[in-house]
């Protein structure tokens, strides 16, 4: 049951978000509620309801991803700056979006290898 509610929960979210901005043509607001770290918010729900029988186990691991999400948004960032400056500049949706997650990767590994560097374990 608790499977079929995360799964409702979370399609639910991008729904409400692709209806906000196709069918009410509010790019704003759907952008808006898009950047909110709700699919994180919701995963630290699932986490806590998920591994009540193990409280310091779920408290690390609520902890580990919250650090791993904050390393991993930054290098994700710039893809919501070439993502449109390429479409803008006549590429088409499929190779944009392609470019941006190779890049986005790119910048991933790069940020994995630095924070190795510095000592910080994911």
């Amino acid at each position: 049951m608790l499977t079929l509610i995360k799964l409702l929960v979370s399609a639910g979210l991008i729904y409400t978000v692709n209806e906000i901005v196709i069918t009410r043509s509010r790019p704003f607001f759907g952008s808006l509620i898009a950047s909110l770290p709700l699919v994180t918010l919701i995963t630290f729900i699932w986490i806590w309801f998920g591994m009540q029988e193990n409280p310091a186990e779920r408290t690390e691991k609520l902890a580990a991803h919250s650090t791993g999400v904050f390393w991993f948004v930054l290098p994700s960032l710039p893809m919501f700056l070439v993502f449109p400056w390429l479409l803008r500049r006549g590429v088409t949706f499929w190779p944009s979006l392609l470019l941006c997650c190779l890049l986005t990767m790119l910048l991933y590994a790069g940020m994995a290898m630095i924070l190795k560097r510095f000592g910080v374990q994911l």
